[in-house]
């Protein structure tokens, strides 16, 4: 993975970020991103109205990429703007336990190999805003992190069967570190906020307080656990106002497993730790990551965030043979 740093304004860090890869002979014109399909145009269209009044600021840090880059900003916007709301082959588990006075929050990423040396562990500190350290398959958005508060979050995509102009997830991440200092003030941003994709997000912050939401364009659905006990998302839905929006598809990522696994384990375990976690999440307690690479897809990385220590841990590959290392860069208050 990339070791990124945002800093100064959103615009400043977008066109640093968009000199540096230019720099570093990549340009993002080589990617996948401009699309002429006139329904997701149009979606683009009316969900940037949407973000210019509830996000500016990340318009013009996409905007900064672009200058970066010397591209037309739109070709930008047209890209991340659509993430997640359109179908995306991004498939994750996340989880929270909190037992015996200690709150761990655990997430793997699954997605395509072929893109692994592109992706992103980032540290912002911007002004005006909540410092992080967020990891990504793209740029600008998020998928998982933690704040200077310690307020961790993260996101499994599901696909889509309602579709309105609003945030995608990814971005609905990036504004809960940047603005919100813990979980209940991430559960009012979600309620405030016109919600576009379909996802689960699974929240968590050192006051050991914990909590799933499940929510697309149309609903936010939300468990607040018992005091004592976790959290688990895979990518469906699994609460039952919610099971009108599960798309009919064969769960060929083994969806279901995944969420089976860490149910199991998480509703066995008396006493988390960080053992605990880490085996969970490098498979040795069923099937998280086994995934045959031959197919094009891998567990990317791997997320471990120790509310109670204020400790921060990743994988930067496969879990079952890549060591979980302490990331120091941020200072959690």
């Amino acid at each position: 993975m990339n070791h990124s740093e945002f800093k100064g304004t959103h615009y400043q860090s977008g066109y640093d970020y968009g000199c540096h890869l230019l720099k570093e002979g990549i340009s993002l014109t080589s990617l996948p991103i401009i699309f002429n399909e006139p329904k997701r145009l149009n979606y683009v269209r009316e969900s940037q109205k949407i973000y210019a009044e509830y996000y500016p600021e990340i318009l013009e840090e996409i905007k900064g990429i672009a200058d970066g880059q010397q591209i037309d900003a739109q070709i930008l916007i047209n890209f991340l703007l659509s993430m997640y709301s359109y179908t995306a082959d991004n498939f994750c588990t996340s989880f929270v336990i909190h037992k015996n006075g200690k709150t761990f929050f655990g997430r793997n990423s699954d997605f395509a190999c072929h893109l692994e040396e592109s992706y992103d562990s980032c540290y912002y500190h911007l002004e005006d805003c909540f410092a992080f350290i967020g990891n990504t398959t793209a740029f600008s958005q998020i998928e998982d992190g933690i704040n200077e508060h310690g307020l961790a979050v993260g996101l499994t995509f599901v696909y889509p069967v309602v579709l309105k102009p609003g945030f995608n997830v990814g971005f609905l991440v990036r504004y809960i570190l940047e603005k919100c200092k813990n979980v209940k003030e991430a559960i009012e941003a979600l309620k405030r906020l016109p919600i576009g994709s379909s996802q689960t997000l699974v929240l968590a912050d050192r006051q050991g307080d914990f909590a799933l939401v499940e929510c697309n364009a149309e609903n936010i659905e939300i468990q607040r656990a018992p005091k004592e006990g976790f959290v688990v998302a895979a990518n469906d839905f699994h609460l039952p106002m919610m099971s009108a929006y599960q798309a009919p598809i064969e769960d060929g990522i083994h969806s279901h497993e995944r969420y089976q696994t860490a149910f199991e384990a998480l509703s066995h375990c008396v006493d988390p730790d960080l053992t605990f976690i880490q085996d969970l999440l490098s498979g040795k307690m069923g099937f998280m990551c086994q995934y045959d690479r031959r197919q094009g897809m891998d567990t990317v990385w791997s997320s471990i965030y120790d509310l109670n220590t204020n400790r921060v841990y990743r994988a930067e590959g496969n879990p079952s043979h890549i060591d979980f290392q302490e990331d120091h860069r941020l200072n959690i208050k």
